[in-house]
């Protein structure tokens, strides 16, 4: 049986920064993934989690520096797939690394990651999975145990293998990306990364040299005492879903416990952030 979404087309002035604070609030609000476009963005939620007071607590629809109008309809899995294979352009990052689906044509660069996004977050396009990978890139993984916290698609975690990570569990908590991610480690012939469906308190007992996550800020900020037990000694941290802003507290939080803040990349006032234990 199809999961059954409803798509909210947003019409947003100004789209900067208004896409970015609206698709932070909405994320808050249980939506979990976006398409932004030249008028603002279309953003989906399961009808299972949808409510009629859903975007109550959406403070910028209310913020008079915004013009924003929406409206909402009912759709169907299939609908879905149809609508991202007319949106989904391949993406390069870095010249390293191209992100593009099955219909794409096979690019000249180090790195080809093929994925069917469906519902998931992460297809490369956003900037906080784009930064992400391109601290990868930056990233000395073979042979390194390596978690992907909050999976989406899997992306991360298949670059990681790529680049010769020997075992990879990449988590998320959302079935759906559970079940695209284990369809996406397939698409590309992956063999050294465990899919699991759930939360933070999965990492019992767990040891990684490399955590990735990419999440928001408030589940970062819970998780990550979590996320630095199971850091070994002399491991990356990764983290990115969060504005410029928020840095002090998530530093302040990792500083906490002793990691290093090595240092942060910035793209349209989302940051990725990068500290040593």
């Amino acid at each position: 049986m199809d999961q059954i979404y409803l798509e909210y087309t947003f019409n947003v002035s100004p789209i900067d920064p208004g896409n970015d604070i609206l698709i932070a609030e909405l994320g808050y609000a249980g939506f979990e993934s976006f398409v932004e476009n030249e008028e603002g963005l279309i953003a989906y939620i399961q009808k299972e989690e949808w409510h009629k007071n859903v975007l109550n607590d959406i403070q910028i629809l209310t913020n008079e520096n915004f013009d924003i109008s929406f409206e909402y309809k009912e759709i169907e899995q299939q609908n879905w797939n149809a609508e991202w294979e007319k949106n989904f352009h391949p993406i390069e990052v870095d010249g390293m690394c191209t992100v593009r689906a099955p219909f794409h044509e096979v690019p000249n660069t180090k790195y080809d990651i093929i994925i069917e996004p469906k519902m998931s977050f992460g297809t490369g396009h956003h900037e906080t999975t784009h930064m992400m990978i391109q601290f990868l890139l930056k990233e000395d993984l073979k042979d390194k145990k390596v978690l992907d916290m909050g999976c989406g698609t899997g992306v991360l975690a298949i670059l990681a293998e790529k680049e010769g990570a020997k075992a990879i569990d990449a988590i998320d908590i959302d079935n759906w990306c559970f079940v695209n991610s284990i369809e996406n480690t397939e698409r590309n012939n992956c063999s050294n990364i465990t899919v699991l469906e759930g939360d933070a308190s999965l990492l019992k007992n767990k040891n990684y040299d490399v955590i990735i996550a990419n999440i928001n800020r408030n589940i970062l900020l819970n998780d990550i005492p979590t996320y630095i037990k199971c850091l070994n000694e002399g491991g990356t941290l990764l983290l990115s879903g969060f504005y410029k802003e928020d840095i002090p507290q998530i530093r302040e939080k990792c500083e906490e416990f002793s990691l290093k803040f090595i240092e942060n990349l910035e793209k349209n006032h989302w940051v990725a952030v990068k500290f040593l234990n």
